[in-house]
């Protein structure tokens, strides 16, 4: 900073004019791309996509928004996306914007979740979700290819060509190009010749205007000439549909509460069938879950998925519940280094400059007084995590004007007639009806015909409630390795959890109680000490639901029998490039098999999922976005199965 002036020392260049850096953003960017007229035209309901090169201070972004609430229509929706490669600290950001209180009330709505970033795809949901803000933070040559979008309007800014040379490149420009709507528009305060040249090749019409203040030029422009797209795999590709917005969830647990959350936040009408008296009766109804983020030093997509779900899943508690003894509390999580393998997990991770706020290391002895208890070994120490109370969560998500709550609603059945869906009971009654129908009822989604192929399990799981008493209820924060302990809620400790594959049934057992038990042995011996001899409570059982890979399934349903006929080919060559559009069960999607963490990956799921339906940017990077889809099993049987019969049909040739 110089001054309340930001200054980059990497780049020797301001962050916006020294003049008045708000007036800049108006002129230059706001402008230029005509956005207060096209704002105004706007249908209601439409939604509308900037994307921006160079997020910084996020002035352009809050001024943006400031414009968007005075001129587009109230049911309308702004998308912005922004990268990032060297986010500002929170601390200097707010210094920076400072500057304008007049955009004091968006600051501070950014400035609230704007915590812990780390690199990677950061979601934000703000204005009752009228405004979504995706930030890709890490060079914009990796972001930009995997971001799946359609940009209305570019910001093209960052520091000077001179000062930044690595980004005004014409890869740059073909990508801006290749992620655009017909007629794009784009504005910079550059009037570089280079800059104006690459633009105009990826297809841009590019002019000198006046620039702002003391700049006499500055580059405008529209997407005139639509490039070529590349081949794109159909059965990953935008299912489009009907533009009601109208849908039925089936399900109340996390996933349903999330995705029902997400779409009514868009103006979308939800009716959500829950089977029980009450949401949250499965495996979501714990009375307290831990918001737990193991993560790879490797970073496989699992460990990048939990990442960017996880800090989304902070956001969104933050906006939603009140922390307190009900509801949740966020004492962070401590992950103890148990065996050696888990030890080199953990030093891998912490050496990696993630910022402390998000996770650090821990001697025994720093845990210990963390903790409240002694703890013998060291561990990952995450501050942003903590316990939540699922149940709490899914009725806050619920309670929406335009969520409507139907208990006792099994349904078993779906029927698509025209234009809708049909949901029917097992008296053949219709329980509702929608253009689009959201399955998110863990392994039972597997029993209505459309989705029997998906592989889905459940997972029989145990938690102990055990009463607090004066030594336990030190405990300050959560405890995790093989199992985990929370801190006192309601006078309990809830002890967790078993992993049975041998039975479903929901009946309590003493064995896996005494099994929890066990496992608090490892994280704490003091405590297990302490609470070794209390007899339990109560005990409840939940069925998790997961999937071969473990990781969810999330987006747009195909036809089983259709799909494999139609691309049986890849069955005798895997590198094939087909053309024909996926053949999709119309309006049918899926948000399931979150496992044991549902606490994590629900609330970005709801999001991705009202992305899919709404045609929208996607919240995570395409090839994340890939391997949730619910498609990707259907596709590894048909290349799977080539890799089988590859041999028995040399076998043949050969005889």
């Amino acid at each position: 900073m110089d001054g309340d002036q930001p200054f980059s020392t990497r780049f020797a260049d301001v962050y916006f004019s020294r003049e008045s850096g708000l007036d800049e953003t108006r002129h230059v960017f706001l402008r230029h791309n005509q956005l207060a007229d096209r704002w105004a035209a706007l249908d209601a309901g439409a939604h509308f996509c900037i994307a921006e090169t160079g997020f910084g201070t996020g002035l352009n972004f809050l001024a943006a928004w400031q414009l968007w609430d005075t001129c587009a229509p109230q049911d309308a929706c702004l998308h912005f996306v922004s990268t990032e490669k060297y986010p500002l600290s929170p601390t200097d950001m707010q210094r920076a914007l400072a500057i304008w209180p007049e955009l004091a009330a968006y600051a501070s709505e950014l400035l609230e979740q704007y915590r812990d970033l780390t690199a990677g795809w950061q979601h934000f949901s703000l204005a009752h979700g009228r405004v979504t803000l995706t930030l890709l933070i890490g060079d914009l040559f990796d972001t930009l290819p995997q971001l799946d979008a359609g940009v209305d309007a570019w910001f093209l800014d960052g520091f000077a060509p001179a000062r930044n040379p690595d980004m005004w490149q014409p890869a740059l420009y073909q990508r801006m190009a290749a992620l655009s709507r017909p007629g794009a528009t784009v504005a910079t305060f550059t009037s570089v010749g280079d800059v104006r040249r690459g633009l105009q090749t990826a297809g841009f019409t590019m002019r000198k205007v006046k620039g702002f203040g003391r700049k006499r030029e500055m580059l405008c422009g529209q997407l005139e000439q639509t490039p070529e797209a590349g081949w794109q795999a159909p059965w990953f590709a935008r299912p489009g549909g009907t533009s009601e917005r109208q849908a039925v969830v089936i399900g109340g647990g996390l996933a349903g509460a999330c995705s029902a959350h997400a779409l009514a936040r868009r103006g979308w009408q939800v009716t959500l069938l829950e089977r029980e008296a009450d949401v949250a009766q499965g495996a979501s109804g714990n009375p307290q879950g831990i918001l737990y983020c193991k993560l790879s030093p490797h970073h496989p997509p699992l460990s990048r998925f939990i990442q960017s779900s996880y800090q989304y899943s902070l956001r969104l508690l933050t906006r939603t519940l009140p922390q307190n003894q009900d509801t949740w509390q966020q004492c962070g999580v401590l992950q103890l280094g148990g065996d050696e393998r888990e030890q080199k997990r953990q030093q891998g991770l912490a050496s990696q400059g993630y910022p402390a706020s998000f996770l650090h290391a821990m001697t025994a002895e720093q845990a210990s007084a963390l903790a409240g208890v002694p703890i013998e070994q060291p561990g990952l120490f995450f501050p942003g995590g903590g316990w939540v109370s699922p149940p709490r969560l899914c009725e806050a998500l619920l309670q929406h004007p335009l969520i409507s709550v139907h208990p006792y609603r099994h349904a078993i059945e779906l029927q698509h007639c025209a234009t809708h869906w049909q949901i029917l009971d097992a008296q053949g009654s219709v329980l509702a009806e929608a253009p689009r129908v959201i399955l998110c009822c863990a392994h039972d989604t597997a029993a209505f015909e459309q989705t029997a192929h998906l592989p889905l399990k459940a997972i029989r799981g145990q938690l102990t409630h055990l009463p607090t008493n004066t030594q336990s209820a030190e405990l300050r924060t959560v405890l995790c390795a093989d199992g985990y302990i929370s801190p006192s809620r309601q006078g309990s400790h809830h002890l967790g959890a078993s992993f049975r594959f041998d039975r479903l049934d929901l009946q309590p057992s003493e064995e896996e109680n005494a099994h929890n038990l066990h496992l608090l042995q490892a994280l704490s011996p003091a405590l297990h000490q302490s609470l070794q001899h209390t007899t339990p409570s109560g005990a409840r059982v939940g069925l998790r639901c997961t999937a071969p890979d473990y990781l969810p399934l999330i987006g747009p349903v195909v036809d089983a029998n259709a799909f494999t006929e139609r691309y049986a080919a890849l069955g005798n060559d895997a590198s094939l490039r087909p053309d024909s559009p996926a053949p999709w069960h119309q309006g049918l999607y899926v948000n399931v098999a979150h496992g044991s963490r549902g606490l994590i990956s629900g609330p970005l799921s709801g999001e991705l999922l009202a992305a899919w339906m709404n045609n929208e940017p996607l919240p995570l990077p395409r090839e994340l976005a890939e391997a949730v889809h619910p498609s990707r099993f259907l596709l590894r049987q048909l290349i799977r199965r080539n890799a089988t019969d590859r041999p028995k049909r040399q076998r043949r040739a050969a005889d």
